[in-house]
């Protein structure tokens, strides 16, 4: 946000990300807009281009005399003494015979070797591009996610964490981005964008997060030096990734969602360039020209003309982190334009037939592997390629990308905090499959659990008031009210917790499977839908969280359990096959 300082007690929650200047104090130069000074070109890195070869196929052999006379002969007339019906011709054709299958077992043996060096060469590049792929846990946090239940033909969705780094820690990073004070500091998860695979494979929703949301991270241990990081109740966001690793901005993504995630993938400011110019560039639009740095040296530095123009290299990473200059300098208006660049980066993918020169496939395969960071589910090339087939199957018409509803935080100045009631609008949505670009898909509801039910009288349930949000606090007593309820309906063994959860909507936890069948009873006595009821390690009995979606009233309000399961006009829904969208440009960083 403009004019958002450091945050306090959190000095690695800077400023200086994605949206930062690309170079350091003593590298900015002029020539830029009265409104920037730094003119400085990109270091725009160009891919190389093979020129096209003819070659034949291999194990191709012309006919026998295929290279002589129209007949297939040697040029001579049938009949002659030296021809194919002569003595003559029938040695040379004997002779011919035997040279021939010289030839071909010679052919056949190099040909083998060949195929054996080949495979050979092959696996150790294989093996080369798979030690390239780092790995990570891929949950750092206390509560283990549920999996996912099948729908009516068997298929489950995929949920994947896509997280870019601001990470300083290497001489290419170093070179690429921010202030020299940053360097080798705590990294930020900058950008964070879930990708939902629909259960039938039949489109592909994003949501992103503002790197700026305030919310609550929870608990999490770092896999490598077993240091335990404490929950905080209120935190920026792009923290998570400092307190253990990627799989800590998991565990805070599920904590506010409620959404099961099956993987991660990190990428780094190098990485970025580097698949940047592997592609080949990437198109990208302004309504006008556009240089997005102040005057005391802020922003990204990018450069570019009114119109549409190809990005890449470091000029990529500048679109990617601009925040000066595009729309009203907000955290929405910069995840728009990323959008933009990947919605950009799917269609030139699909159709650019660049890509099947074999260098800038191979180019484009050292980038995508060296760059990322994985959980062990996609630890390998294989284990990639078969989720670049799953993605590569949905239409570019039915890729949809969004923006997590925020509003300002009333308790922390200029950050945002999911907005209440949309936010969560479209966390369901993802949970229950429901397509954001409003078509319909082969879906099925939760299903009711096999596991045979207590008495009620039986069963002991827990009651927590979750309905704090920022902008209306708690309401007081609804713990109480509700145990109340429950135990009116037969669950005498209900009691209040005095201790508050603030949760987005209703939940119903249980501990273990032998519980899930009476915590499925417990929701359903008080009209909380099956999908809402989850497996946590976080509790001992099943404990029933009022949220703020049920401030009110005994019986769940089914109107909040799905309103009309439409994308939220404020998720800034942006459609892959868009071609005519472009960024506006803020007037005071034209030129």
């Amino acid at each position: 946000m403009r004019g958002e300082g450091t945050q306090d007690r959190a000095p690695q929650a800077r400023d200086l990300g994605w949206d930062d200047s690309l170079y350091g104090e003593d590298g900015a130069e002029g020539d830029g807009p009265a409104e920037g000074g730094s003119g400085r070109k990109s270091r725009t890195a160009a891919a190389g281009t093979v020129p096209a070869q003819g070659t034949r196929r291999a194990g191709e052999t012309p006919e026998p005399g295929a290279a002589a006379g129209s007949d297939g002969g040697s040029g001579r007339r049938r009949g002659d003494a030296g021809g194919p019906d002569g003595p003559a011709g029938a040695q040379a054709a004997r002779h011919g015979r035997k040279d021939r299958r010289r030839v071909l077992r010679w052919v056949a043996s190099v040909l083998s070797l060949l195929i054996l060096g080949t495979a050979g060469a092959g696996y150790l590049y294989y093996q080369h591009l798979n030690d390239n792929i780092k790995k990570d846990e891929l949950n750092l946090g206390k509560n283990r996610m549920p999996e996912h239940k099948a729908n009516a033909a068997g298929q489950t969705p995929l949920n994947i964490l896509l997280i870019g780094s601001d990470a300083r820690d290497s001489k290419e990073n170093q070179a690429l981005g921010g202030a020299k004070e940053t360097f080798n500091g705590v990294a930020l998860a900058d950008v964070q964008m879930l990708i939902h695979l629909s259960a039938d494979r039949s489109n592909v929703s994003v949501v992103s997060m503002p790197r700026d949301t305030m919310l609550k991270i929870p608990e999490c241990k770092d896999p490598g030096t077993g240091k335990v990081y404490a929950e905080r109740r209120f935190a920026q966001t792009n923290e998570s990734l400092g307190r253990g690793g990627p799989g800590c901005t998991v565990a805070t993504w599920y904590e506010l969602t409620g959404i099961t995630i099956d993987h991660f993938m990190m990428i780094d400011f190098a990485g970025v360039v580097s698949m940047a110019d592997a592609v080949g560039g990437v198109p990208v639009c302004v309504d006008k020209n556009i240089h997005s740095r102040t005057r005391t040296g802020e922003g990204s530095g990018l450069k570019l003309p009114k119109g549409t123009h190809p990005v890449k290299g470091e000029q990529a990473l500048q679109w990617l982190r601009t925040r000066y200059g595009f729309g009203d300098g907000s955290d929405l208006y910069r995840a728009r334009a990323q959008h933009m660049y990947m919605n950009s980066m799917v269609r030139e993918l699909r159709a650019n037939t660049k890509l099947t020169d074999p260098n800038k496939l191979r180019k484009l395969a050292e980038a995508a592997t060296d760059a990322l960071t994985v959980d062990e589910g996609l630890g390998t090339i294989s284990k990639l390629y078969d989720l670049a087939e799953e993605l590569k199957s949905v239409p570019t018409a039915r890729i949809t990308m969004t923006t997590m509803p925020n509003v300002y935080s009333t308790r922390r100045l200029g950050k945002v905090e999911p907005k209440p009631g949309e936010a969560e609008q479209l966390f369901e949505m993802i949970r229950e499959d429901v397509p954001l670009d409003g078509k319909a898909s082969k879906r099925k509801p939760a299903a009711a659990s096999k596991d045979p039910v207590a008495p009620a009288a039986e069963t002991e349930v827990m009651v927590q008031n979750g309905t704090y949000t920022a902008q209306s606090g708690s309401v007081g007593g609804r713990a109480t009210a509700i145990a109340g309820v429950l135990s009116g309906k037969g669950w005498t063994r209900t009691v209040a917790d005095s201790a508050s959860n603030a949760q987005a909507k209703t939940v119903v936890q249980y501990p273990g499977t032998e519980l899930e069948g009476d915590a499925q009873a417990v929701a359903k006595a008080l009209g909380i839908p099956v999908s809402s009821v989850k497996k946590s390690a976080a509790v001992t009995r099943i404990t029933v969280v009022v949220g703020a979606d049920w401030r009110e009233g005994d019986a769940y309000p089914k109107a909040a359990a799905r309103k009309d399961g439409k994308t939220p006009e404020s998720a800034n829904a942006l459609r892959a096959d868009d071609t005519k969208a472009c960024m506006p440009v803020d007037p005071n960083f034209t030129w």
